[in-house]
């Protein structure tokens, strides 16, 4: 220690008590005050606790949302992805050579079986008809006059008159002459059909597409492209696929006799679009995917469905009678067992292990494990153990999400 401080320690002791004290007083004060706010801070902090803890309830319960088990009819559906198409599709062609002169259609017009589509000129046909009926008038008097002499003849040769070589040879020309009558008969059923093929007309019922010629144009029975397209849209088919390890039991039902219903739905499965029925399966799997194609026919006077356009296909296979059905969102799985929340009459929750026998979108059948009548549930299961108590509110409502809860099972 320095002489300094010495000397500044000594001056320090030798001050009065009462300037010591002076100096204390402040200090004190503060270290008060500090006690004072921590004890007022620590009372209140313990008051709310104890306020919210008479208020908290003796025994929590969670609210869920639930279901009741139904017994019903539970259907049995295959779907598949499948595209609309037309059962017959008509490239309508001239059948004759000449000049078209008009269209009698509108591009996308539905246009009835028989219906005049386009007219080729028909004044060649008619000019061929006329020459043909003109020989066939020719040949017919000939034939007259030639039956004639064969009378004649006949009469000569039984008075020994004429040799009989010469009534052979009329006869022979007889015949010859009802032959070219024939063939002239065949020209002109020729004329008339070149004449009926001028008046082009739908060969069936549909849809035309659009216009390949414009009048004014020559058109060849062997132009490629055609004059129009037809395409059928009542009925119209539907070819769709399945997993080839879905196929048997569908041919075991066609086998014994059964029309198997199908429907079409539109891309998102939400509205359907018809309902029809299985026509024919396909003869062989595709190996690239392991899939079979189906025909299914429909009615189609709505025009809701169209050619090529993309489907949803179910087909009704089977309906489970007297099913279980509850809610696909109350089943739970574990790597044991499929099990759900069975909620008792005390409001108390229980898990009950259960083998599904079909699911079918938001529905499932249950074979064994749940009862109708039991109540299951099916959102807010992630705070769920054995013996929780819950209470029931709607859907989507106050109820924790639970859809993806997994619990052990039992």
């Amino acid at each position: 220690m320095s002489a300094a401080d010495t000397q500044l320690r000594d001056h320090e002791l030798r001050r009065p008590p009462v300037v010591r004290r002076r100096r204390l007083w402040p200090r004190l004060a503060v270290a008060g005050a500090l006690v004072a706010l921590a004890v007022i801070f620590f009372w209140r902090r313990d008051g709310a606790g104890a306020k919210a803890a008479r208020e908290r309830p003796a025994a929590r319960t969670v609210p869920v949302v639930t279901a009741t088990a139904r017994a019903g009819e539970m259907p049995v559906y295959l779907s598949g992805l499948g595209t609309a198409t037309a059962l017959n599709t008509v490239t309508v062609r001239s059948r004759v050579d000449g000049q078209l002169l008009s269209v009698n259609y509108r591009e996308g017009q539905l246009v009835a079986r028989g219906a005049v589509l386009a007219q080729i000129d028909p004044r060649p046909f008619q000019v061929q008809l006329l020459q043909a009926e003109g020989q066939r008038a020719k040949d017919e008097a000939t034939l007259k006059n030639a039956q004639l002499d064969l009378e004649r003849y006949r009469v000569l040769v039984a008075q020994d008159s004429i040799p009989r070589q010469q009534l052979d040879t009329q006869v022979a020309t007889v015949n010859q002459l009802k032959a070219t009558l024939e063939s002239d008969r065949a020209q002109m059923e020729s004329a008339k059909l070149n004449l009926t093929y001028s008046r082009i007309t739908a060969p069936l019922a549909g849809r035309v597409g659009l216009r390949l010629v414009d009048a004014g144009n020559m058109v060849h029975a062997t132009d490629p492209n055609g004059l129009v397209v037809i395409t059928q849209l009542d009925p119209i088919a539907v070819i769709f696929t399945i997993p080839s390890d879905q196929l048997p039991p569908v041919i075991r039902k066609m086998r014994g006799g059964q029309r198997l219903p199908v429907e079409a739905w539109d891309r998102e499965i939400q509205n359907r679009l018809a309902a029809g029925a299985l026509e024919a399966v396909d003869n062989q799997i595709d190996e690239s995917t392991g899939t079979v194609r189906l025909k299914a026919v429909f009615g189609n006077p709505e025009r809701t469905l169209f050619p090529n356009q993309f489907v949803n296909a179910r087909l009704l296979l089977d309906t489970l009678q007297g099913a279980v059905i509850v809610p696909t969102a109350a089943l739970q799985r574990s790597p044991q067992a499929t099990y759900v929340w069975v909620v008792g009459p005390d409001a108390a929750v229980q898990m009950h292990d259960v083998e599904v026998e079909h699911t079918e979108g938001d529905q499932s059948a249950v074979r064994k494990g749940l009862a109708a009548g039991d109540v299951v549930v099916t959102e807010g299961v992630d705070s769920l153990q054995p013996g929780t108590k819950v209470t029931s509110g709607p859907a989507g409502g106050a109820a924790p999400s639970g859809g993806g809860g997994r619990k052990p099972a039992r």
